[in-house]
């Protein structure tokens, strides 16, 4: 009898135990969980309208992003080896030789180039303004699409601290309607905001990192887009003597 009263103990301590969360257990099976499991399990938490809304900033901005870069790689040029060809052009067949070497070729330094030799007989004043002015097309070109971008960058945290702000009025209308502090209560709304606040964040990070990246691209090209010019003038002032 006595044997089976602490069976019966026994049984009913281990299923006691079977009941009860344990959070180390919980957590043990999270960190098993694969990668994209663990992120679709956050995005859920996180609420389905913030967590869409600061995905989609992110996939619209990596989208413009790439396509910036292809293009921006597709408008480098070799200046010095386009120079040249432009030099040698212009010694043997004048100035409608380089204007087919521009026609030629890719990017704004050609396209600039062959607007300053298409008014290579009007002087060498009006071929500067010719350069500058469409060199400023051009540039505006190379920039199009950054301020996507940028406003992309500046909502992603903005809709991370709103879904943060409503989490918290969740958490306490849950405080209130239960008319006392409940640590699970309170946990559910602050983790809500938290992970709507980290993904914006992490958003804006990846956006600003390609952001600049793009910026110091078009800087680079910008600048050799003006040495390129003074270059041309240059070609064109030795072919006038």
């Amino acid at each position: 009898m006595f044997l089976a009263v602490l069976g019966f103990i026994t049984i009913s301590a281990q299923y006691a135990a079977a009941q009860t969360p344990d959070p180390a257990s919980d957590l043990t099976v999270q960190q098993e969980m694969p990668i994209h499991q663990q992120l679709k399990t956050k995005f859920i938490e996180g609420g389905a309208g913030f967590m869409a809304s600061i995905l989609m900033c992110l996939i619209f901005g990596l989208a413009i992003a790439i396509e910036r870069i292809i293009y921006l790689n597709m408008a480098s040029t070799n200046t010095d080896k386009l120079l040249r060809k432009i030099e040698e052009a212009m010694a043997n067949g004048g100035v409608e030789a380089a204007k087919d070497v521009c026609r030629n070729t890719k990017g704004p330094v050609a396209s600039i180039f062959y607007q300053g030799l298409a008014r290579a007989d009007e002087g060498i004043e009006v071929v500067e303004k010719s350069v500058v002015s469409y060199g400023s097309v051009q540039m505006s070109q190379l920039e199009n699409g950054l301020s996507w971008i940028s406003l992309f960058i500046s909502i992603a945290p903005m809709l991370g601290f709103m879904g943060t702000v409503i989490g918290m009025i969740g958490a306490f209308d849950a405080i209130e309607a239960a008319g006392d502090i409940s640590p699970n209560l309170v946990a559910g709304g602050i983790k809500v905001a938290l992970i709507t606040t980290v993904t914006g964040l992490i958003v804006a990070i990846i956006l600003q990192i390609f952001y600049n990246y793009l910026i110091a691209k078009i800087d680079g090209i910008v600048v050799t887009m003006e040495d390129a010019s003074i270059s041309l003038i240059d070609i064109l002032v030795k072919a006038k003597k």
